[in-house]
C-alpha cells in the first residue's frame, strides 16, 4: 500500500479515535475514564535525540506485534539511550483485544507523558510501561492508583471483610500460578446484590513472592481508601486488582442503576443519548465509506494481497558474493550457512537447506510464514526466504558472536564469558522457550534445543534459532508420538529418544542440559571421555547428592566474581529439568520463576536420565538422514 493510502488509513483511525474520545468525555463527565497515567519526575529525554528515536521504534514494534501475546517485555538501543518496555493485558481479553489496547496505549503514553524518561499508562484492559532503566522482574509498588464506583455499600465494615478475604484467597492462588492471574466469586447476603466478583493479576516476570507482595499492597490501598464502594480497581506498575458486584471478566456490564449513580448523570441521560446516537451515526458513515474504499482498493490491487517476505536468488547470491567460501559461516546437517550483506547494508545469515528434503515449495512457504509470526527478543528473527527450483534458503538476522556451542568449546572465548553473562544467557533462553510453550499464539515445541542453536548478539543476548524440527502442539501437555526421531543425542529427552514421545517437557530436558553445560563449561555429549561418569548429568547428580556440587564450577571462572549460592540454585534447577520421568520436570514458567526467585523452595531432584549423551552430533546426522534439519510441516490448530 503506497504512502497516500497509508495516510488515508491513519486519517480514518484518527477521526475514529477523536469521535470515541468526545463520546467518552460526554458520557461520563463525573468519572475519570482511561487512560490513567503515571509520569516520571526524574528526568526528560532530548527532543529528536537517540532515546526518543529508540522509544518511537520500540513502541511501534510492540504495537505491531501485540496481538501475539498478552504479556511481553523487550528493550531497544544501547547504553544510556536504551529503552525498556513492557505491556500486560488482562488475561480475560482476547489477543486481538489486547493488540488494540496496546496500540491505543502507545498513542496515549507519549502524549500524556511528553519527553519523560519513564512512564506508564493504564487503559481499560491493559497497561503499557517504559523506562530508561531495566525494571524487568523487579517489584515496584510506588505510585499505586485506585479507582472506585461512586455508589456506596450499605454495610461497609462487613463488606470490607468479605472483599479482603476474597482478594487474599485469590492472591495466594495467582502468586503460585504460571499466569499470575486468577478470578473468583463469593456469595454473601446484601439488600440488592449477593455475589462479589474479583480479579488479581501480576506481571509474569515477577517471582511468586513479589507477586504476593504487590497484590497485598494493592489490597491494603483499596481497603484503606475505598472499602465502602460497591466496586473498585487498583492500578500498580507490577500488578492489577479489581472487584465488582457483577461478572465484569465474563463480559457483564454494570447495571444501569449503578452506572447512573456512579457517574452522577441524572437528568443528562436524554442529552447523552441524543449525542451518542448522532456520533454513532457519523462513525457508521465513516466506517462504511472506508470499507467500501478498501473493497475497491483490494479488488483493483490484487498484487498487494500477498505481501510475502520473499527474496530472489539473485539478491541472495549478490549478498554472499555468489556463495563465496570466504562468506561461509558453518556447515550442518541442513546444509551450509553464509554471511551476507543485503543492498541496504543489513548483515544477515543465509541458511541453505539440503536439496534432499522431501518438503514441497508450498509447504516450505507456509511453514516459513508461521515461523515469522514468532516475535520475541530471545528468538532469532527470520527476515525472509527464497525458493528457486530446488533451492530453498532462509534469511536470518546476523549474530556477530556466533553460537553458544562455539563459545563453550573454545577455552579462550569461554574465559571471557563471566558468571553474570552466563546467568543472563540461561535466563534469556528460558524466556525464549517459555514464549514458545505458553505465550505465542500457538504452542511450539522446538525439539532440537542445544548450544549450537543458541546464537549470541552483540550484547551477548541469547537467541534461539533453527526451527526446522519444531512442532505445533495443540491441546495439553499429554504428549504426542512420532515414528521419526530427529534431534541431537545428549540433548534429547529419554522418552523422545527411546519411544518417540515428545511434549513441552522434552524442551525442558534440553534446556536443563544447556544450563548445566553453561555453568560448568563441560559438554554432556563428550563427558564420558573424562572417565568420571557416563554423562555430565550423572556426574552432576552424584556430586549434588554428596554435597559437592561446587566442584563442577567452570575452572575458568572459579577465581573470578561468582556466587556459590547462585551456582547451587542454578545447578539444582538444571537437575530438576533433566529428571528421567517427564512428569517430574517443571514447566518452563516454573523454571523462570525458580531461576529468578531466591525465596522459592526447590524440591530435591530425582535421578536424571543416564542413558543419553554418548553420541556426537555427526553420528546423529548420519543415523537420521540428511533432511533432519529441514523445515518441517506442521498441522496448525488453534489453542
Amino acid at each position: 500500500m503506497d504512502s497516500y493510502h497509508e495516510s488515508l488509513l491513519k486519517l480514518m483511525h484518527s477521526l475514529l479515535f477523536c469521535f470515541l474520545i468526545v463520546l467518552a468525555s460526554i458520557a461520563a463527565p463525573s468519572l475519570a475514564d482511561p487512560p490513567y497515567e503515571l509520569c516520571s519526575l526524574d528526568g526528560n529525554y532530548a527532543i529528536n535525540g537517540t532515546f526518543e528515536k529508540n522509544l518511537i521504534s520500540l513502541l511501534s514494534y510492540m504495537s505491531s506485534n501485540s496481538s501475539a501475546s498478552r504479556f511481553y517485555s523487550t528493550s531497544f538501543g544501547d547504553g544510556t539511550d536504551r529503552v525498556y518496555a513492557q505491556y500486560m493485558c488482562l488475561n480475560y481479553v482476547t489477543n486481538g483485544t489486547c493488540g488494540d489496547c496496546i496500540r491505543l496505549a502507545s498513542q496515549h503514553i507519549r502524549s500524556l507523558c511528553p519527553n519523560d524518561t519513564e512512564a506508564i499508562v493504564w487503559e481499560e484492559s491493559c497497561q503499557l510501561r517504559y523506562s530508561s532503566r531495566d525494571f524487568f522482574g523487579r517489584l515496584d509498588i510506588s505510585g499505586n492508583k485506585w479507582l472506585d464506583n461512586a455508589k456506596n455499600i450499605s454495610q461497609p465494615v462487613r463488606f470490607r471483610m468479605i472483599v479482603n478475604n476474597t482478594l487474599q484467597n485469590l492472591t495466594r492462588v495467582a502468586a503460585s500460578g504460571p499466569d499470575k492471574y486468577v478470578t473468583g466469586k463469593v456469595n454473601f447476603k446484601d439488600t440488592s446484590k449477593n455475589t462479589l466478583y474479583g480479579l488479581v493479576q501480576c506481571g509474569r516476570d515477577l517471582s511468586a513472592g513479589d507477586c504476593r507482595t504487590c497484590l497485598e499492597a494493592a489490597i491494603s490501598d483499596v481497603l484503606k481508601n475505598v472499602y465502602f464502594s460497591v466496586g473498585a480497581r487498583l492500578l500498580s506498575r507490577s500488578c492489577y486488582l479489581r472487584y465488582e458486584l457483577y461478572a465484569f471478566y465474563e463480559g457483564a456490564t454494570e447495571p444501569a442503576s449503578n452506572q447512573a449513580a456512579a457517574s452522577g448523570r441524572g437528568n443528562k441521560v436524554v442529552l447523552i443519548l441524543i449525542i451518542t446516537v448522532a456520533l454513532a451515526a457519523m462513525v457508521l458513515v465513516l466506517v462504511a465509506s472506508f470499507l467500501y474504499y478498501l473493497r475497491r482498493y483490494h479488488r483493483d490491487k490484487k498484487a498487494y494481497d500477498q505481501d510475502l517476505p520473499f527474496m530472489s536468488l539473485r539478491i541472495i547470491a549478490s549478498a554472499t558474493k555468489n556463495f563465496s567460501s570466504s562468506n561461509k559461516l558453518g556447515q550442518g546437517g541442513f546444509g551450509p550457512v553464509y554471511k551476507g550483506v543485503l543492498p541496504d547494508g543489513k548483515e544477515v545469515a543465509i541458511k541453505m537447506l539440503s536439496s534432499c528434503s522431501e518438503q514441497g515449495a508450498e509447504e516450505f512457504t507456509n511453514e516459513v510464514l508461521l515461523i515469522m509470526n514468532l516475535q520475541h527478543r530471545n528468538l532469532v528473527k527470520l527476515l525472509g526466504f527464497c525458493v528457486d527450483r530446488e533451492e530453498r534458503m532462509l534469511v536470518y538476522e546476523f549474530m556477530p558472536n556466533g553460537s553458544l556451542d562455539v563459545m563453550l568449546l573454545d577455552p579462550n572465548r569461554r574465559a571471557k564469558l563471566n558468571w553474570r553473562q552466563r546467568l543472563d544467557i540461561i535466563d534469556g533462553i528460558a524466556r525464549g522457550v517459555l514464549y514458545l510453550h505458553e505465550d505465542s499464539q500457538l504452542r511450539i515445541i522446538h525439539r532440537d534445543l542445544k548450544p549450537s542453536n543458541i546464537l549470541l548478539d552483540t550484547d551477548m543476548n541469547p537467541k534461539i534459532s533453527d526451527f526446522g524440527m519444531a512442532r505445533i502442539f495443540a491441546g495439553n501437555d499429554a504428549g504426542a508420538n512420532t515414528a521419526t526421531i530427529v534431534g541431537t543425542y545428549g540433548y534429547m529427552a529419554p522418552e523422545y529418544a527411546m519411544e518417540g514421545l515428545y511434549s513441552t517437557k522434552s524442551d525442558v530436558f534440553s534446556f536443563g542440559v544447556i544450563l548445566l553445560e553453561t555453568i560448568t563449561g563441560e559438554r554432556n555429549t563428550t563427558f564420558h571421555l573424562s572417565k568420571r561418569a557416563p554423562t555430565l548429568l550423572a556426574y552432576a547428580w552424584q556430586l549434588w547428592n554428596e554435597g559437592k556440587g561446587q566442584e563442577l564450577v567452570d575452572p575458568l571462572i572459579k577465581d573470578s566474581w561468582w556466587f556459590p549460592e547462585e551456582f547451587n540454585r542454578y545447578m539444582h534447577v538444571g537437575l530438576l529439568c533433566v529428571q528421567e520421568d517427564a512428569y517430574d520436570r517443571p514447566s518452563m514458567s516454573s523454571v523462570v520463576v525458580m531461576l529468578k526467585s531466591e525465596s522459592t523452595a526447590l524440591r530435591n531432584p530425582d535421578r536424571p536420565a543416564f542413558s543419553v549423551g554418548r553420541f556426537t552430533d555427526q553420528q546423529v546426522a548420519s543415523n537420521c538422514g540428511c533432511s533432519i534439519n529441514g523445515v518441517t510441516v506442521s498441522s496448525i490448530n488453534p489453542r
